[in-house]
């Protein structure tokens, strides 16, 4: 159990960091920290920020 919620912390962090260093490919204008931690939630529950999250993550 323990090692589950290692590895889920760990997939937050990195989801955090790399749309951090990322942001400046996506449509979005501000509020950086905001999207950076609530990525898990926008990402599913909304398309336009699964779009750019994938952006900042590839770099496309």
């Amino acid at each position: 159990m323990k090692l589950i919620a290692i590895l889920v912390l760990a997939a937050y962090i990195f989801g955090v960091v790399k749309f951090w260093q990322g942001f400046r490919r996506t449509d979005f204008s501000g509020n950086q920290i905001g999207l950076a931690l609530l990525w898990p939630v926008l990402f599913v529950m909304n398309g336009n920020y699964r779009k750019n999250f994938v952006k900042a993550l590839k770099g496309s």
